[in-house]
């Protein structure tokens, strides 16, 4: 059964309509998404716990990983708790200044996601062509340059969005026919003149997306040619299974994002929901497939987990109940 739209709705509320045409589906599709949500949170939470407890996790890579994750934890939980709301509970009310602060943290950390997978590309091929000079490169000082860099760059793409949105008038009946508050779906909504906000967003998306995934297969392929070149079948192996891997999950990031806007925009002859569903895809698939790609499969962070339990079990050894005393270290008084 389809929602109807409120006609009555005030300019400081809107209504998001989940995703369009398949809101017979809502419940049935919010489960692959909460089961996504909970991966997310687990695998990044994990990683988290992982690199701090081990010292020997506190290199540039694991730095640059730990950023990955509390980017993708901030992404996600920007966005699917609300969605499974609206899922759930029909839940579609959103106030409009709730709503612009959701549209600025799904954008602004989507582009500081973008900058830092290209730092991660370029800490991979200074791990790989350059290992002599890797810790005389990327310093400490270097990498939090890189981390403040990729912040401010996306605040500066993204605010002046943000801006523009908060001081266009908007047309009643405020329903944005959008799971969340995705900036072209807004967009639409708006009474004034959108052209320096459509202009400004394809732009700059096209810019990111094109800029850094150019830099990213720039370094993979570097990172190719001098395996091919130096290492053993064993490694070169391995090697395209590593890099293989992390391109698909960048692939998923990048071409669903921008196929989004680019039909949002262009108004594409396809149904609704077909634009919905990708920009769900680049914001929910990789954040939980993340954890995995980069955390789980790599042999160091397997090593720190193991570590870190490790240390953990005789701890609990010793704190735990003894059969000859109280379960406090000090013995009973008969």
């Amino acid at each position: 059964m389809s929602h109807s739209r409120p006609t009555n709705t005030s300019l400081s509320e809107l209504h998001l309509s989940g995703i369009p045409g398949l809101q017979h589906l809502h419940h049935w599709i919010s489960i692959p998404f909460c089961i996504m949500y909970l991966i997310t949170l687990a695998g990044s939470s994990t990683l988290l716990c992982v690199i701090k407890a081990d010292p020997s996790l506190h290199l540039p890579m694991f730095l640059f990983l730990s950023m990955l994750a509390v980017i993708d934890l901030v992404m996600s939980t920007s966005i699917t708790p609300k969605m499974l709301s609206i899922f759930w509970f029909r839940s579609t009310a959103i106030s409009l200044d709730a709503c612009l602060t959701q549209m600025y943290f799904v954008h602004a950390f989507s582009v500081m996601e973008s900058g830092l997978l290209v730092a991660m590309a370029f800490d991979r091929y200074v791990a790989i062509c350059n290992p002599l000079r890797y810790l005389s490169i990327l310093t400490s000082p270097v990498v939090a340059a890189i981390g403040l860099a990729t912040l401010l760059r996306a605040v500066v793409f993204m605010s002046p969005l943000t801006f523009q949105i908060r001081h266009l008038p908007l047309c009643s009946p405020a329903v944005v026919d959008h799971s969340y508050c995705e900036h072209m779906a807004v967009l639409k909504l708006a009474c004034g003149d959108t052209a320096f906000s459509n202009t400004y967003s394809l732009s700059v998306s096209t810019y990111v997306g094109s800029f850094d995934s150019l830099l990213i297969a720039l370094s993979y392929t570097l990172i190719l040619r001098a395996v091919l070149s130096l290492s053993s079948p064993q490694a070169r192996k391995k090697t395209f299974s590593t890099c293989g891997s992390h391109l698909c999950i960048m692939g998923l990031f990048y071409i669903p994002g921008l196929l989004s806007m680019y039909m949002e925009s262009y108004h594409q002859e396809l149904p609704p929901h077909v634009q919905v569903l990708l920009a769900n895809i680049y914001l929910l698939i990789p954040p939980a497939f993340n954890p995995l790609i980069y955390g789980i499969r790599t042999k160091q962070i397997r090593d720190g987990a193991r570590r870190v339990i490790s240390r953990r079990r005789p701890i609990a050894e010793r704190v735990g109940p003894s059969p000859q005393g109280t379960g406090l270290g000090v013995k009973s008084v008969p």
